[in-house]
């Protein structure tokens, strides 16, 4: 009897080890699953707009994803006056326009009850860009340069361009001119920078997102769509020119033409004509509030004989976001560190992108005091 309940014993106790060991099992399998990490959820920041800062923009993105995986930013071009309209309808978290907003735009974003605020992320330039076969060096005057865009020269070998380019060989051949077809701020800084230079064209044409353009009544206008599609038509077309960012004419090597500034000097921009250009100018950026009230003209046709002429400072669209309207509290912590990270690192000259400047400090610390303004709702 006694071997039978010292058996019994055993056999209980072996049991409870058993089970024992099994709930402790389970209880480390269920502490190891507690402790594992659970992926945070990724952010998406949608970008519209400019093309202008395009290959800038696309740096900064392909640099802050890295450092922050958790974020994902997408940006899409078509143009600044896309930029604007997306940004309206909500279809952008952040709008991206060359030229200042106007004030009737302006008041259609006041009109959907949140503050939108808008300033400076980087400085650029427009170029003239040309391909004319056996010719790599080309001088223009503010008369030829808008002459040229007038219609007015029609033939590359006309007297007033063989006048300042002696030993280029200029054939006689058609100018075609290439424009952008959507409503572009590379287009509103390069018509404004036209009505500056040039009563005719001032008269005629005007400055704008989109003008009418007389080229094309004459029959050597052609439109692409964006920086990149009149870049991409000036390579596909002998004897043509066109406008378009500093940055895609390095990208592509295109080349440039050096234009006669204010001081009568012909200068190409580098970023020393860029940043002296902005130097010589006293930059008056209001209040990110009031955005529409910065004056697009203030950087062009700079003073100083080594100021490159047309010179721009390219925009961020954003809201305050009254009351939650547009972002949640975790799109807005994201959306404050992507800002706060572009006007510090990004305006680096590492994170920079061929082509750009850095924003002058006190241009910068506008586009910080707006980034403290975004409300989590």
């Amino acid at each position: 009897m006694k071997k039978i309940y010292t058996a019994l014993t055993v056999f209980v106790l072996t049991l409870g080890l058993v089970a024992s060991g099994c709930i402790s099992q389970e209880q480390g399998e269920k502490t190891l699953t507690n402790t594992k990490q659970v992926p945070q959820q990724q952010i998406i920041i949608r970008t519209t707009g400019a093309t202008f800062p395009m290959y800038q923009i696309q740096k900064w993105i392909e640099i802050y994803q890295k450092l922050n995986p958790n974020v994902k930013i997408e940006y899409e071009g078509g143009g600044s006056g896309h930029g604007q309209e997306a940004f309206l309808k909500g279809l952008a978290d952040i709008g991206r326009t060359d030229p200042p907003v106007k004030e009737a735009s302006w008041k259609k974003f006041l009109a959907t009850g949140d503050q939108p605020l808008q300033f400076p992320e980087v400085v650029g330039a427009v170029v003239v860009v040309f391909n004319v076969p056996g010719v790599n060096e080309l001088k223009l005057t503010k008369d030829v340069l808008a002459k040229i865009f007038l219609g007015e020269i029609e033939y590359w070998d006309d007297k007033a361009i063989k006048g300042v380019n002696p030993s280029a060989k200029l054939p006689h051949k058609k100018i075609i001119v290439i424009h952008r077809s959507d409503s572009s701020g590379t287009t509103a800084i390069f018509t404004t920078y036209l009505t500056q230079i040039s009563k005719e064209w001032s008269e005629k044409v005007g400055a704008g997102k989109v003008v009418d353009w007389p080229v094309d009544k004459m029959g050597r206008g052609v439109a692409g769509k964006g920086n990149p599609g009149v870049v991409a038509i000036l390579k596909q077309t002998k004897y043509s020119i066109t406008y378009t960012e500093l940055s895609y004419a390095i990208n592509e090597n295109l080349p440039v033409a050096a234009l006669e500034n204010k001081a009568g000097e012909f200068v190409k921009p580098t970023e020393e004509t860029i940043k002296t250009a902005v130097a010589n100018v006293k930059s008056y950026i209001p209040n990110s509030t009031q955005g529409y009230k910065e004056d697009l003209k203030q950087l062009l046709d700079a003073p100083g004989k080594d100021s490159y002429p047309i010179v721009a400072f390219t925009h961020l669209l954003v809201w305050q976001n009254k009351e939650g309207k547009h972002y949640s509290p975790e799109k807005v912590k994201a959306i404050k560190e992507f800002l706060r990270w572009i006007l510090t690192e990004g305006q680096k000259s590492e994170n920079l992108a061929p082509g750009y400047v850095g924003l002058p400090k006190e241009v910068a610390e506008i586009g910080f005091k707006a980034v403290e303004m975004i409300q989590e709702g």
